[in-house]
């Protein structure tokens, strides 16, 4: 990825200014980290108080190294730099404050640099090629057969969708993979409850599948009394594994039923795949890594099952095959790598599945590696290496947690058409004359949704609450749309060409700079999501820099007036127009990474 022009200066200047305070430091430990610019450019921060800079240094880690005080430290590296080592021509200025070397930057350079990098580029402003070369498969919804798309499914669909277009912004090739649950003992089940109380329903009933949850979650109440009800599901699932034609015709119903209405919903999400396959998928592929890891000594008989045991001693051995013969989910998700490296030969593999399932996922990475390791792989071509689960937090109605097999489920379709509707009811109260009112209470309705799924750290538990994410204000969708809408209407009042070439000094005042200073800020927001793993670093930058925008419309005259952005001064308007088309342009695709629509009116 390039890196920033001005925190490349500053690192490089450091580094100088530290060789030359401490020459007898260079000399005893040689090229030391402390004194490469790579490895200070990689350790700024941000200051927590923007007036202090615009990146800092922390030196107390290299106290003990140069024998000195972190506030002597960075006194006398500031000092050094403000006499001209390295020949700074005050691109950056250096300052000390206790422990820290501080980096303000000339203003001038940073305005005119960013809003020309982001008006010329566009849509494509933030884009890198970093990625070039490489691929990255991302899955993320898979949701199972014969079941509602519950709320559930949600955060994995939308971290998944909005991951997939983070990674294609860097250069990424990248295939988002919907892996459907579609095969496994729970099938069994289903077809037993089934064939013993769903004789009245029509195999062309539009409610199908919402009667064939009821009938799976009655199984499971039913089983609790009936032990035998169990049996029969594993006798029935095993017939399915063998191909049996009635079980098999059952199957394919319910399978083929449940996709079609899957596809109503992510077209309502607007969540795209590059592929969709389904457990069932990987049947044929099976034996040859059972086979495998037999040959390399690793699996063994358990009581009737196959198993393979893990280095891991807080892990209990993985599980191939029951004593019955029926594998299971880790099997086909072995299976899956393998068959996956084949087809795409990717550099990550990422499961985008809830922490929950943290023990399965690292069973399944750890009979991959030792499979590896005992065939000799080269390591250049282990897949282990390359798989990365990221996992995240729970989502909750009012701190309760949803399951399938007790019918504690909301369905996420139910979610979006209320979503909907309620902000269809805000804009006729707020905005009855706004066109296409319907098309933008949904876009507004689904983007509230996603965002509140994607406004925190993904590790954090989400707790849904309707006030909270549908409000047009504080730190949500809607009122990041709303901001979007809000810079499109002065782009629409301003009716003019958007120049770069603009005098930048008319764009000093605090706020202005609050908002060079983050639409700057955008690769590296990009970035952060990448390393992470998490748009949430994206969607807060977003309300950043929303916030940044709306404190400058907001600002007032001394005389108590709204300082307007478009005025009689030609000049002054020209280039907070600049300024307005830079930041809407920034939104528009920010929100666009995270899935999100971004209307133009509201």
């Amino acid at each position: 990825m390039s890196k920033d022009k001005f925190k490349q200066h500053f690192a490089n200047i450091i580094a100088d200014a530290f060789q030359k305070c401490y020459p007898e430091k260079y000399e005893e430990i040689g090229h030391y980290q402390v004194f490469d610019p790579d490895f200070i450019y990689d350790n700024l921060e941000k200051p927590k108080d923007p007036k202090m800079g615009r990146f800092a240094l922390p030196v107390f880690r290299f106290a003990r190294l140069l024998s000195d005080k972190p506030q002597e430290i960075a006194s006398k590296v500031a000092q050094a730099v403000d006499e001209g080592i390295a020949g700074n021509k005050k691109l950056v200025t250096v300052t000390a404050a206790g422990g820290f070397l501080n980096a303000k930057v000339d203003f001038n350079t940073l305005t005119m640099e960013t809003l020309q990098d982001v008006l010329d580029k566009g849509k494509r402003y933030g884009t890198s090629t970093v990625g070039e070369g490489r691929t990255v498969l991302v899955e993320y919804s898979s949701v199972n057969i014969a079941k509602p798309f519950g709320i559930a499914h949600l955060r994995t669909t939308i971290l998944g969708a909005s991951l997939r277009e983070i990674f294609k912004k860097l250069g990424y090739n990248v295939v988002g993979l919907n892996y459907l649950g579609d095969w496994g003992t729970q099938f069994g089940k289903l077809i037993v409850a089934y064939l013993k109380w769903g004789a009245d329903i029509s195999k062309d009933d539009p409610c199908l599948i919402d009667k064939l949850f009821e009938l799976y979650v009655r199984f499971h109440a039913e089983a609790k009394q009936d032990e035998l009800l169990d049996e029969k599901a594993r006798v029935v699932f095993k017939k399915l594994e063998n191909g049996d034609t009635d079980t098999t015709k059952l199957w394919k119903l319910f399978r083929s039923r449940s996709i079609e209405k899957f596809k109503r919903i992510y077209d309502r999400l607007g969540v795209e795949f590059d592929l969709i396959i389904g457990e069932s998928d990987l049947n044929d592929k099976i034996e040859p890594i059972i086979e495998r890891l037999e040959k390399a000594g690793l699996s063994r008989i358990s009581e009737g099952a196959l198993v393979v045991d893990l280095e891991d001693t807080q892990l209990p051995p993985c599980l191939l095959k029951k004593a019955d013969g029926a594998t299971l989910y880790a099997t086909r998700d072995i299976v899956g790598a393998f068959w996956r490296f084949e087809k795409y030969q990717y550099d990550q593999s990422l499961y985008v599945v809830a922490n929950s399932q943290s023990d399965h996922f690292k069973q399944v990475f750890g009979v991959i590696s030792r499979l590896e390791e005992t065939e000799h792989t080269p390591e250049d071509e282990r897949l282990a290496p390359r798989l990365k689960h990221v996992d995240f937090g729970w989502v909750k109605f009012g701190d309760k947690t949803m399951s399938t097999r007790s019918g504690n489920v909301i369905p996420v379709e139910d979610v979006v058409n209320k979503a909907v509707s309620l902000v269809k009811q805000m804009i006729i109260e707020k905005n009855p004359n706004l066109k296409a009112i319907d098309k933008t209470a949904h876009m507004v309705g689904v983007g509230a949704v996603k965002f509140s799924q994607l406004s925190v750290k993904r590790l954090t538990d989400v707790n849904f609450d309707w006030d909270a994410v549908l409000s047009f204000e504080g730190e949500t969708g809607p009122y990041l749309q709303y901001t979007h809408a809000r810079l499109c209407s002065l782009e629409r009042n301003y009716d003019k060409d958007i120049k770069s070439d603009i005098e930048v000094t008319l764009l000093a005042g605090e706020e202005e700079q609050r908002i060079v200073e983050l639409l700057a800020d955008f690769p590296e927001a990009i970035a952060d999501a990448v390393r992470n793993y998490d748009p949430y670093f994206i969607a807060t930058y977003l309300l950043r820099l929303a916030g940044a925008f709306n404190k400058f419309y907001q600002r007032k005259t001394p005389d108590g007036r709204i300082d307007k952005i478009i005025s009689d001064d030609v000049t002054l308007t020209s280039a907070r127009m600049a300024l307005v088309t830079s930041v809407r342009t920034v939104i528009g695709e920010g929100l666009h990474l995270l899935g999100i629509q971004a209307p133009e009116e509201m």
